[in-house]
């Protein structure tokens, strides 16, 4: 039996596309994030000014930290999308997890 030959064209394209949809889904995701965390009220300049200062810093505790408040911004999330009864008892809480990133903006840099 003769093998049938690899197309490395259609393969490659294949992965190029998927590497595209990849990249869309990650903006998006980031997108949603600054939404879901109010920073879209920062300007542009402020917000690109706060994530530059978060990647230049060597500061482990502050990471740690940061982590932190993040997991509990998620776990937060998670409680909202959760189902209609157990979105009634856990609104309020959630509420004021979000607003935790926003009051912090000015503490990160």
């Amino acid at each position: 039996m003769v093998r049938k030959p690899r197309d490395f064209d259609a393969e490659l394209k294949a992965l190029e596309d998927k590497t595209r949809d990849l990249r869309k889904s990650k903006v998006q995701h980031l997108g949603e994030l600054v939404i879901a965390t109010g920073a879209d009220a920062l300007s542009a300049e402020e917000l690109a000014g706060a994530l530059i200062g978060l990647t230049e810093t060597a500061d482990t505790a502050k990471k740690e930290a940061w982590a932190k408040r993040g997991a509990v911004f998620f776990q937060g999330r998670s409680r909202r999308t959760a189902s209609a009864s157990d979105r009634n008892t856990s609104y309020a809480p959630a509420q004021s997890v979000s607003a935790q990133p926003s009051s912090g903006g000015t503490g990160a840099t």
